[in-house]
């Protein structure tokens, strides 16, 4: 009997290790899960990875693990306005995403400490034009004064013609019911547009339309087929939430736009200007356009030619960001619209220069360009930046 209950004993102990054995590789195996992919949408230059068959996660699989990623296709939720003040910087990208590639998880080695270095030389993008309004297409440094926040910048790192600076476009039309009966034709002028800027393996661009939120049709990309295709598939209805697209497109496609050297970033925004839907205000997507180097051209929809509201909203968004506001008085002029914003993104300058005093505070920093020894010479240009962070 003695012998019976050690040999009993000794069977409940050695399963009792056991089980707490398996438990112990249930809980190691769950920790080395990997973590769920990235929601945002991949960039232009990351290549989606091909689809692998997926096993079925263990039952003590978390439901964080098993979702799937978002669809890329969807444009990012825009803030409310409460979230982005007028005068506030918005908010940084969280490490765990901004440093990871897409759909990557966070490596081994945490511990490796990024080094960013601030470079204090700041790009303006400018056009000139003479009295009569035609640009002027072969001035030189010398011709030219930078004064940044009230005092003239220290040096002049580099000037030249941007007529052959790759572009990279974003085409957003107004797809909301006030616009449903000149909607067709707005559709073909734009197509041409794009048929003649976009120079393959060279230039990039987008198509958003918007209603009451906006929508990517086509994303960046050199095949003016595919941004035609793009531009056919919009489709009207609903309410306008400009102010919502126009922050979407500068904050979510050209600001993180990845590329290998200096390139132009222009919006064409076609539209009424009428908001009614947006979550941020009119300064707010203007802010934000000037954070994102964006120089922004508004051609109305409004044919009524009598001083409508939406058209000094378009002016004032173009005007801030150094772009020009187009308002056609036939439906027919829209097109002339686009031929003259063609015109112009082959007409401009650029220049790279240090301020006097550069502190990168995050504050705005005013920036005057000054045509030097001729008369009659007009400059356009974005009227100033917002200076990094620390």
């Amino acid at each position: 009997m003695k012998f019976r209950t050690v040999i009993l004993f000794l069977g409940v102990l050695f399963l009792g290790s056991f089980g707490l054995f398996v438990l112990e590789a249930q809980d190691a195996g769950q920790a080395e899960l990997p973590s769920a992919p990235s929601a945002s949408q991949p960039s232009r230059s990351q290549k989606t990875a091909p689809a692998v068959p997926q096993t079925a996660p263990p039952p003590q699989q978390t439901a964080q693990q098993s979702q799937a990623p978002a669809d890329p296709t969807k444009p990012a939720a825009v803030p409310p306005a409460g979230d982005v003040g007028q005068n506030q910087a918005p908010k940084a990208a969280t490490p765990s995403t901004s440093t990871l590639p897409a759909g990557g998880s966070p490596s081994e080695d945490d511990s490796l400490t990024t080094i960013r270095h601030t470079v204090n030389e700041v790009n303006v993008v400018f056009t000139v034009t003479d009295k009569h309004g035609r640009y002027v297409r072969d001035l030189k440094k010398e011709d030219f004064k930078v004064v940044d926040d009230n005092k003239p910048a220290s040096d002049i790192r580099s000037f030249h013609a941007e007529t052959n600076l790759p572009l990279e476009v974003g085409l957003l039309v107004d797809a909301s019911n006030s616009v449903r009966d000149r909607f067709k034709f707005e559709q073909e002028a734009a197509t041409e547009f794009l048929n003649q800027t976009i120079r393959p393996r060279y230039d990039e661009a987008f198509v958003i339309g918007f209603d009451v939120t906006p929508e990517v049709t086509q994303d960046f990309t050199d095949n003016t087929e595919k941004l035609s295709i793009g531009v056919r598939s919009l489709r009207p209805g609903g309410g306008t939430a400009m102010y919502d697209a126009l922050y979407f497109a500068c904050r979510d496609k050209l600001m993180k736009a990845q590329h290998n050297g200096p390139v132009r970033r222009a919006i064409i925004l076609l539209s009424d200007g009428d908001d009614n839907q947006s979550h941020v205000t009119r300064e707010e997507a203007i802010e934000m356009a000037q954070r994102a180097d964006v120089i922004v051209y508004t051609i109305s929809t409004n044919l009524s030619g009598a001083g409508h509201h939406g058209d000094k909203v378009l002016e004032r968004i173009a005007d801030a960001t150094g772009g020009r506001a187009y308002v056609p008085f036939q439906i027919n002029e829209v097109a002339n619209a686009f031929a003259a914003i063609q015109e112009e993104l082959r007409s401009q300058y650029a220049i790279a220069y240090k301020p006097a005093d550069f502190i990168a505070d995050g504050r705005y920093r005013s920036v005057d360009i000054q045509p030097v020894g001729q008369k009659g010479l007009r400059v356009r240009s974005r009227h100033g930046y917002y200076a990094p962070s620390q």
